[in-house]
């Protein structure tokens, strides 16, 4: 796949026009032998076009808004953009009148020149890991696809899928327990989840006000931390560099919750990883997390995204019921069930939680772990309510708890080229997302060298 930084080039060396890489993109986005048909639920060629040209001009001229002026990207189905209703994966919101202001981080990415492409598919109001959506139709993951179809991972599904099929150079999506990286590991790209805070919410049709992230999706770290850095306002919209692996202390967690269950393919790209990390001179070093188990017993009563979901849509369900995804309106119901002290405790516990996960974590540059347990699920094999549920959590098991734990996270692919997709996840400190971007570009050299 080709990345930012290749695209980037090709145009300061005039050897490609942003006009040129959209038609490309767009292109594929409309092959009928493709996924684009899936992958996006709104198309926006003429804008498209639009704003190719104008870039094109802009640098023809000298003043290119920055070095990444024309590249197409596209963006999740939750984000405002100005003029465009917004209907997050649903056709309950088809009536909702469309947004006035664009959300600050897709506003961001434009005003350095970034083409959108359009907006991607996602599961209904991102509220599961498998990326089904029986509205507008699920992508298939790119693994195995002439043979089973196979769920891409959600909710950010239409945007994996997008990235992985070359329609556009990355994409924004959202991640509230896992959204951005399992469909990353599942479509064999990269996913990275940032820190919340760094990143404004605004103008994303939330899930979890509490635990939502914004990130990117593309083919390297470099194109995530580019994407990542435009979105939250930095100053130097490039990727930090490499670090020096040797040296780097990597923790493995003990605790068997992470590492229950894996697919005989996820356990030997995990052991692969682990063993070239040793040998370009990386330390691992088991260690116990006891706040792990309190995880779960904290969710026991319900959890932030049931809680609050319920109190987003309690008004839309009671006049649009018939119109929501079965599964997803099951999931969020269960939040009816939730009472105010119960939230309380949970936010308290996850506070709790947090301070002392944070000076265990602290000594390492990274905790590591599989993203997912599981290979791409068949989609044929999540038609009932029990499948679904059981293997949603399977697939958000491990992602969850960076955001629980308030941590910038990030899925590399890991597997060979030809076998099944597999994920690492690299897992940082709170606001430690350039750090971990170093840290995540060292890694990727390591597992799939050039």
């Amino acid at each position: 796949m080709r990345t930012i930084e290749d695209a980037a080039r090709a145009l300061e060396a005039g050897r490609t026009t942003s006009a040129a890489l959209v038609e490309e993109a767009l292109a594929r986005i409309a092959d009928p032998a493709g996924e684009g048909a899936r992958a996006f639920v709104a198309v926006q060629a003429d804008a498209a076009r639009a704003a190719a040209g104008a870039m094109d001009a802009l640098r023809r001229a000298g003043r290119a808004p920055s070095r990444h002026a024309g590249i197409p990207i596209s963006v999740k189905d939750l984000f405002d953009q100005a003029g465009v209703t917004t209907t997050a994966g649903s056709v309950a919101r088809r009536g909702a009148p469309p947004a006035t202001v664009t959300a600050p981080a897709i506003a961001r990415l434009e005003r350095a020149g970034f083409v959108v492409l359009g907006r991607t598919n996602m599961v209904e109001f991102a509220f599961s890991g498998t990326g089904l959506n029986p509205h507008h139709g699920t992508p298939a993951a790119p693994w195995d696809r002439g043979n089973i179809p196979r769920a891409p991972g959600g909710s950010s599904s239409g945007a994996a899928v997008a990235v992985a099929d070359g329609m556009g150079f990355g994409a924004i999506g959202s991640d509230t327990g896992g959204s951005c990286r399992v469909p990353a590991a599942l479509c064999g790209i990269t996913g990275f989840k940032p820190t919340a805070r760094r990143v404004p919410l605004a103008g994303a049709f939330p899930l979890s006000t509490t635990l939502d992230s914004i990130g990117p999706l593309a083919p390297t770290t470099a194109c995530c931390a580019v994407l990542d850095a435009v979105m939250a306002g930095e100053e130097n919209a490039e990727a930090p560099p490499p670090a020096p692996l040797e040296g780097l202390r990597f923790a493995l967690p003990s605790n068997t919750v992470l590492f229950d269950g894996l697919a005989p393919p996820v356990i030997a790209a995990f052991d692969i990883a682990l063993r070239r990390l040793e040998a370009a001179g990386a330390r691992l070093i088991d260690l116990d997390l006891p706040e792990l188990a309190e995880i779960p017993r904290a969710n026991a009563r319900g959890s932030f995204a049931a809680a609050e979901a319920w109190a987003l849509h309690r008004d839309l369900i009671t006049r649009s019921r018939d119109l929501y995804d079965p599964f997803i309106l099951a999931r969020i119901e269960l939040g009816e069930r939730m009472t105010a002290a119960d939230l309380y405790d949970l936010t308290a516990a996850r506070a709790r939680i947090i301070a002392a996960a944070a000076p265990r974590t602290a000594p390492f540059d990274a905790v590591l772990c599989p993203t997912s347990p599981i290979l791409p699920p068949a989609i044929a094999d999540l038609e009932t309510a029990e499948a679904f549920n059981s293997i949603n959590l399977l697939l958000l098991r491990n992602t969850s708890i960076g955001n629980f734990l308030d941590r910038c996270s990030i899925s590399l692919p890991s597997h060979a080229e030809g076998e099944p997709p597999v994920g690492l996840m690299l897992t940082g400190e709170t606001m430690g997302d350039a750090r971990l971007l170093g840290v995540a570009r060292a890694v990727e050299a390591v597992l799939r060298p050039a």
